[in-house]
């Protein structure tokens, strides 16, 4: 019976990731599409002014991330789907409210226009509402909906910004109609969710339980967004944007495998079956992250042909940004673990890399190879302790 069991649950596992893959796929896939486009209609500086807009919408809509855990978890542990919409729609406003005060410091930071700066902040609160019905459909295990939504999602985000770009229109206006896009997609994510079951609790849910997920996802987006923002700073126009297209093998490598901990994220919130998550959520996501580093350095060659020789340069480079987000999918998996099991204090390695990572690139690094090479340095790091870490908190937790 055990055997059974096991097979059933493997079997379950393979299903869900297989369609989480396919849904993120579509948006990913989405996404480079518009990175090409981009980099080659605005140039390399163009290119580094709207790649660093992107990452600083990345970091505001933290608490979206935070938020699909949280909810999901607590769909696990048998919260209706009331209680965690109504969670959603605080969080929601006060998101929306940061957007609106945080825009002018951040075009003066990142010397990018007010409009394109809102534009690109204001889809946080979007992605908030996004996050909600997400959790819901995660945390029920209906991965099959959850995968229309997450293409569906990346395709209205992507889709009408190329529109804009090809006819002509800059940054601002291409993350105007990006944010158009996702609203949509928030409206009609609603449809997938069922009704409350029967025996499903209503008891509201404070924001105090996103704000602790919030600082883990927010450790983690740091490590993963934060260089593209320092080396618009740091470099120049020209070496930005190659690090931002550089940055694009790290993106995929981080989100590809996404979909490992999408599924098993579940499992982890379930005392009965956290450590055996864990411990498969991370050596899968190491075998999936070598693949990824081995595919694109054998495809680098092609970047001048896709994008320009302009960011020739680059090109020899791309590996080590891959290998980046590889290291930066196992982190995930590992905080992932820490957000299901309420061991939120594993965060601390994180943001102890994250300060390491900071401190490197504003001392010791000053062109895009010194760049990236402090970036690998910390993500394989981190990536190692916090798993180990992570393995040894669930068996702990469960011996207790």
């Amino acid at each position: 019976m055990g055997r059974m069991t096991r097979q059933s649950l493997t079997t379950s596992a393979v299903a869900g990731v297989t369609m989480v893959t396919a849904g993120s796929m579509v948006a990913n896939v989405a996404s480079y599409l518009l990175h090409l486009p981009a980099s080659r209609w605005l140039g390399p500086a163009g290119y580094g002014e709207f790649a660093s807009l992107l990452a600083a919408q990345l970091v505001l809509a933290v608490p979206a991330l935070a938020l699909q855990t949280v909810v999901a978890r607590e769909v696990v542990r048998g919260r209706g789907a009331h209680a965690v919409r109504q969670l959603g729609y605080r969080c929601a406003v006060i998101v929306g409210i940061a957007a609106l005060l945080l825009a002018p410091a951040v075009a003066w930071a990142l010397e990018t226009g007010m409009l394109a700066t809102v534009s690109a902040l204001i889809t946080a609160p979007v992605l908030v509402l996004l996050a909600t019905e997400q959790g819901l459909l995660q945390g029920a295990a209906r991965f099959g909906p959850l995968s229309i939504v997450l293409a569906g999602a990346g395709i209205a985000k992507v889709a009408p910004a190329i529109v804009v770009l090809a006819v002509g229109g800059g940054p601002g206006f291409a993350l105007a109609a990006s944010a158009v896009g996702t609203g949509v997609v928030a409206l009609a994510a609603r449809v997938f969710a069922d009704p409350d079951p029967a025996g499903a609790t209503s008891t509201p849910i404070g924001v105090a339980a996103v704000l602790k997920a919030s600082q883990v996802q927010l450790a983690l987006i740091a490590l993963s967004s934060m260089d593209l923002v320092l080396a618009r700073i740091v470099l120049s126009n020209d070496d930005a944007g190659l690090y931002a297209l550089g940055a694009v093998a790290t993106k995929a490598a981080f989100w590809l495998p996404q979909a490992v901990g999408v599924v098993l994220y579940p499992r982890m919130a379930s005392p009965a079956h956290s450590v055996q998550a864990v411990r498969s959520a991370i050596a899968v996501l190491v075998g999936l992250g070598a693949v990824l580093v081995a595919v694109v350095a054998v495809s680098a060659p092609l970047v001048p042909l896709l994008v320009g020789e302009a960011y020739q340069p680059v090109q020899s480079l791309l590996w080590l940004f891959a290998l980046q987000g590889a290291c930066l999918a196992v982190l995930q998996g590992a905080l992932l673990s820490a957000i299901a099991g309420e061991r939120t204090y594993l965060a601390v390695i994180a943001w102890i890399g994250f300060a390491v990572e900071m401190a490197g690139m504003l001392t010791l690094a000053s062109t895009v190879g010194q760049f990236i090479g402090v970036a690998v340095t910390v993500a394989a790091s981190t990536a190692m302790v916090a798993s180990v870490l992570a393995v040894r908190s669930a068996r702990h937790a469960v011996a207790v």
